[in-house]
């Protein structure tokens, strides 16, 4: 097959679907309009949810597009052969209108036709929806492959976890059937598609949206079913070019020579660390430019983190001072024919991301004086320390790896691993065994609720006396639910004064402190926490305090995780307060 480029695939696909009456539509921003379950676009259907549910569109009941995507929940995977942070998803939607027989006779005829992409149908599998207790088998999809030639040995029938896609929690969603192609030019495919050989790599995507999910799980029939499709440009620009990952594709022409790196002299793990560079800051610049900025909280976060990581292999390559710089003018050099608007944001896009990455490297260089402190006074750095350097400063456990690498050390990261369960064993109840706060994640949203809990619980024992005593706590996304001790009901004067005091430590920025003590010198110092627990010998306690003046606002045995500085908390407001049980009351409450 003659080599296709990123610009020709992308028109090939959309002249296509022209071809077969759908009109063209640009691609949304990556800030969700009509969802807000998600942070990121993360699909072609997301901006088009409501006509998917019924609304008319203004171009009709037929378009086409590619989406300029991002997706983080495999963002561990990234630098390998086949995953990206930002992608572009071509999609053609029907509402209502055609539905499997033609969705699926143009998805044949754009692969193998000569005219379009002319793959050997040699190299193609394809996946269907096998069934369950919610939904049929997908037999009518199966019947319409094979009746264009797909012999029945290369079809496969995949449970909901495969073959069954939803963007959400709740919403429009479906069985869909998938099409893969063999990568290997030195074997012939096997007879069979096996899910776990990773020379099948998915290419499209057709979902046939036929129910709509409720919030209690329910599937409900839709009225009119629609087809909403999915071709990864990344993945199929790579294997139509026979090349390895999307990496080298013109994609990310040029932006290996802006670093200065050659892949042909650079270890496998070298290439992954470069990778995660030009992935991440691909991301980033399309994030920033539709009007995101790191922060502490949601999308900002997301952001940020992309963009520290990527710094931090950075260092770990030793790029030149200026790369972030030139990396950035690159993407926004390959992108500019097709995403016009990274020209008109780029001084937006330098400035944001340059900004963030000298808040940053003053972060990595308070670590690596600890670290430097570490090295001197012990001569090693042990998982512990490490564990330490990440939950003081944020010091990644690569960066902390590889200087003491260079220094002749091995860390042992079964003991910064060890050290990190224990650091969330610290928050459960000795009795229960469930998190004291009931932090399932660690995610920016629950450790702000965190502080802001501890906070709540010193400003009830101002208001209500200090025969307050927490009996537990749960957290989630959404809120923090915080039992105590207190015979009667609060009044909305107490309410008041409770929300007034947390308010008042927020807006006044104080400063949060972890130190880890002996029991005893903790009573000492009036450290609280839950009342009747027992605790270990060596705890774990932060302070919420002033540096001014070193007033302590509050003083807890915690595991944490928590927020540096009250700041960044949010306005905190009492959502209910009611009964627990005799003696106890419940506080729920939420920060903005």
């Amino acid at each position: 097959m003659p080599r296709i480029s990123a610009q020709q695939l992308r028109s090939k696909y959309l002249n296509f679907f022209r071809s077969k009456g759908h009109i063209i539509i640009p691609s949304a921003s990556l800030v969700p309009e009509n969802d807000s379950s998600v942070l990121f676009t993360t699909a072609g259907m997301h901006p088009l949810v409501p006509y998917l549910l019924g609304q008319q569109h203004p171009g009709g009941k037929r378009v086409t597009n590619i989406q300029r995507c991002i997706r983080t929940g495999d963002i561990d995977e990234v630098g390998d052969e086949t995953h990206n942070t930002f992608f572009e998803m071509c999609g053609n939607w029907s509402f209502g209108d055609y539905f499997k027989k033609e969705a699926i006779t143009w998805s044949f005829e754009f692969l193998t036709s000569p005219e379009w992409l002319g793959i050997p149908l040699s190299r193609l599998a394809i996946t269907c929806f096998a069934g369950d207790d919610d939904a049929p088998r997908d037999t009518e999809s199966a019947e319409i492959w094979q009746s264009l030639g797909v012999p029945e040995h290369r079809i496969s029938f995949l449970p909901k976890e495969k073959n069954w896609w939803i963007a959400g929690e709740t919403g429009p969603c479906g069985p869909d059937t998938e099409m893969h192609y063999w990568i290997d030019d030195g074997h012939e495919a096997p007879a069979i598609y096996d899910q776990n050989e990773p020379r099948w790599v998915e290419i499209w995507n057709d979902v046939f949206m036929q129910f709509e999910k409720k919030t209690d799980g329910t599937l409900l029939p839709l009225e009119h079913p629609n087809v909403d499709t999915g071709l990864g440009l990344e993945r199929v620009l790579a294997v139509l070019n026979g090349q390895k990952s999307s990496y080298d594709t013109d994609l990310f022409a040029g932006m290996w020579d802006v670093l200065a790196l050659d892949q042909d002299i650079m270890s496998n793990d070298e290439i992954r660390k470069a990778r995660i560079i030009l992935d991440h800051i691909r991301a980033a610049t399309f994030i920033v430019a539709d009007g995101v900025e790191p922060s502490n909280k949601d999308r900002g976060y997301v952001l940020r983190r992309l963009l520290r990581r990527a710094m931090v292999m950075a260092r770990l390559l030793n790029l030149k001072h200026h790369w972030l710089n030139a990396l950035i003018g690159q993407v926004v050099a390959n992108y500019a024919k097709d995403y016009p608007h990274l020209v008109e944001k780029s001084e937006r896009i330098f400035a944001v991301i340059e900004k963030e990455q000298k808040k940053f490297e003053a972060t990595l260089e308070k670590g690596l004086r600890e670290f430097e402190k570490l090295m001197q006074k012990k001569g090693e750095i042990a998982g512990k320390d490490a564990f330490d350097l990440y939950q003081t400063y944020g010091f990644p456990w690569e960066l902390t790896k590889e200087l003491a690498e260079a220094a002749g050390q091995k860390v042992d990261k079964t003991q910064y691993e060890s050290e990190f369960k224990k650091h969330q064993e610290l928050s459960r109840t000795a009795s229960a065994g469930q998190f004291k706060g009931g932090l399932a994640s660690h995610s920016e949203k629950i450790v702000r609720l965190h502080t802001a809990t501890h906070l709540m619980n010193a400003a009830l024992r101002k208001v209500l006396g200090e025969k307050v005593w927490q009996k537990g706590s749960n957290i989630t996304e959404e809120r923090t639910r915080f039992d105590f001790t207190h015979d009667k009901k609060m009044t909305d004067e107490e309410k008041a004064k409770v929300e007034e005091l947390v308010n008042g430590w927020v807006a006044r920025d104080l400063l949060v402190k972890k130190e880890i003590m002996p029991l005893e010198e903790a009573r000492k110092l009036n450290a609280i926490g839950v009342f009747g627990e027992k605790y270990a010998d060596t705890v774990s306690v932060y302070t919420v305090y002033d540096p001014q003046t070193n007033e302590v606002v509050s003083r807890e045995f915690c595991g944490g995780p928590h927020v540096e500085h009250t700041g960044i908390i949010g306005k905190f407001k009492i959502q209910k307060e009611e009964a627990s049980s005799a003696g106890v009351r419940r506080i729920k409450a939420t920060v903005g």
